[in-house]
């Protein structure tokens, strides 16, 4: 039994979760940031939302299936859950920083607004 394709399943299933969970977390908490730089378009504000969902997830995904490539052979279990978890919490440090570093953007552009 090949261990990769094993591996690969679970690593994009545990990614495409916490990606799908997470966007959808940040989109409903996120209007209420688009609203502050827009305060008189809701609508607009929900596209913008819309369309930032929309390049999260197409960005997360994209990369997560694009390192399958750079995957070594997998020849014991133990091999398997090690790169499971690194490439898992490598794919959690990289949402993270994305997060905080659009709330400091956004932070910032809000400053210069008011």
């Amino acid at each position: 039994m090949n261990l990769n394709i094993i591996a690969y399943s679970i690593y994009l299933l545990i990614t495409a979760f916490i990606i799908l969970k997470v966007g959808k977390i940040c989109f409903d908490n996120g209007t209420v940031y688009v609203n502050e730089l827009i305060p008189d378009h809701k609508d607009l504000c929900q596209k913008i939302n819309q369309i930032l969902l929309i390049g999260y997830y197409l960005l997360n995904l994209g990369y997560c299936a694009m390192t399958l490539i750079s995957w070594n052979t997998i020849h014991t279990w133990t091999q398997l859950i090690e790169i499971l978890a690194s490439k898992t919490a490598l794919i959690i440090c990289i949402i993270a920083a994305m997060h905080y570093i659009n709330i400091i953007i956004l932070t910032k552009y809000i400053k210069k607004l008011i």
